[in-house]
């Protein structure tokens, strides 16, 4: 393929993608492919010789629309919204055309800069402390992560890190391997797995605290915790606290929890991977109360913020924290600039090296939309959620599980987790909306996550008249 025809096959895939995009409703959300349906659609092996981009074209509609989930439908209730724009859509092209890999700075001195500042501009859009805002002389700073388990991951590993230092200045005699097998790890019941895992590939062991009747983390419980753990001997060193969890998007106490991680010197990582982006809005900045406390805060942009995946912010107070548990110096990474106190080399601040030019979705969206154009999509879909609360509540055969703060409803119809597990496979197999289902003190519960860029009311009121039909013929059968 030539410039001249990439220009035609371009010009020709913009319209391709505008017109999925468009016309989304009309596919069905969830498709209807049993396990192992690729591999009979497609040859075993590799073409020996090139084949025509119009056969490709086809094969798209052929071989793979049958097995997407459509996650930009409207009528994708599902998990949480996963962020996509025209903006940002633009811009990964872009970033693939550059194609640098921006390990260091010398490596592509605007990836790096971009990054910079943009993490800047967003932990202000969100009025993070000070101290989370790079600069030119802070000492902490933002990061793009490819995911909030990799941001936790590393705050983890920065925290053991830190902790072996801490212990080894006081106890020179005791080695890296003796004071690991101690270290102990906290985090919420209702966390992410990915906090869990984090541990696991960590090396350390990672206990949960109980929650209280809100599905939040007890700051009570956490505390008697710590004093049981240390009293056998352990070293408590990381909590990795919520805000709006995964089940129900439920808020860890921060202004409770911090000042015991403060006092004990026990790193606090926040994640709020999904409704940090909320936090642009003024009225939802309440729910981050108490962040000052933190060492890291992390949230993903590519969920609600239009950006698309990937694209997880992570900002940590002292850069050193992080720079000096992964630093790695080879000569041949080296350059002359890295001395200078301005040059930032994120690959000491991350799992891989190699990274992409991420940014430029992040200064595209922002430019495009403007905070104001991203304060109003986020109300907007938090007012879809309460539109979909308020016909749950108004049908006496229903329930309301958790309280409705922002763009999440979890609702189950009063009965058996067998009844709801029943309605959700009616959902399911019908493939017109999609949800998927958590557990709330031991109840089967179903979720309804506004997540689409172009939902509308009109479709939380067709998905709800989708529901109570099915709820209608399931009531209907004798055994229920």
């Amino acid at each position: 393929m030539d410039a001249e025809e990439f220009r035609r096959r371009g010009r020709e895939m913009v319209d391709y993608v505008a017109d999925y995009l468009e016309n989304i409703e009309k596919r069905h959300v969830y498709p209807d492919v049993e396990p192992g349906y690729l591999r009979s659609l497609i040859p075993s092996e590799a073409p020996e010789e090139p084949e025509s981009y119009e056969d490709i074209m086809k094969d798209v509609e052929r071989v793979i629309m049958p097995g997407v989930t459509h996650w930009h439908s409207p009528n994708f209730f599902a998990y949480f919204p996963t962020g996509s724009s025209y903006p940002a859509m633009l811009a990964d092209m872009l970033c693939g055309a550059i194609g640098c890999i921006g390990f260091s700075w010398a490596a592509s001195p605007a990836c790096t800069e971009l990054e910079t500042v943009m993490l800047d501009w967003l932990g202000k859009m969100l009025q993070l402390p000070e101290c989370f805002i790079a600069g030119t002389s802070g000492q902490g700073g933002g990061v793009i992560q490819g995911t909030a388990s990799e941001a936790t991951l590393m705050a983890l590993l920065a925290a053991r890190c830190k902790a072996i230092r801490s212990v080894q200045s006081k106890h020179p005699e005791k080695s890296e391997s003796d004071i690991v097998s101690k270290l102990v790890a906290y985090t919420s019941e209702q966390a992410h797995s990915s906090v869990e895992r984090a541990a696991l590939i960590g090396g350390v062991t990672m206990k949960k605290v109980p929650n209280d009747h809100r599905y939040s983390l007890r700051p009570d419980v956490f505390k008697q915790m710590l004093e049981e753990d240390k009293a056998g001997g352990l070293i408590p060193f990381f909590l990795c606290a919520t805000l709006g969890t995964t089940s129900s998007c439920a808020f860890d106490p921060l202004t409770d929890l911090g000042p015991i991680c403060n006092s004990e010197k026990m790193w606090l990582h926040v994640d709020a991977a999904y409704a940090g982006s909320a936090f642009i809005c003024p009225e939802f900045r309440p729910l981050m109360k108490g962040i000052e406390f933190a060492d890291s805060f992390n949230f993903n942009p590519h969920k609600w913020l239009l950006i698309n995946f990937d694209c997880s912010a992570m900002w940590v107070r002292k850069r050193t924290d992080i720079i000096g548990a992964f630093k790695v110096e080879p000569l041949y990474l080296k350059h002359e600039n890295q001395e200078s106190g301005l040059v930032t080399d994120y690959r000491h601040w991350q799992i891989p090296l190699g990274r992409r030019f991420r940014s430029l979705k992040m200064w595209f969206v922002f430019r495009l939309y403007g905070t104001k154009g991203l304060q109003a999509y986020i109300r907007k879909h938090v007012a879809l959620a309460k539109e979909f609360e308020s016909l749950v509540r108004a049908d006496k055969r229903f329930e309301i599980c958790a309280e409705v703060i922002l763009g999440l409803v979890c609702f189950r119809l009063k009965g058996t987790n067998e009844l709801n597990q029943a309605l959700l496979k009616r959902i399911t197999k019908s493939r017109e909306i999609h949800l998927v289902p958590c557990q709330l003190s031991g109840r089967f519960v179903l979720r309804f996550a506004v997540c689409a860029r172009t939902t509308e009311s009109h479709h939380i009121h067709q998905a709800w008249r989708h529901i109570t039909q099915l709820t209608f013929e399931l009531l209907q059968e004798p055994c229920h």
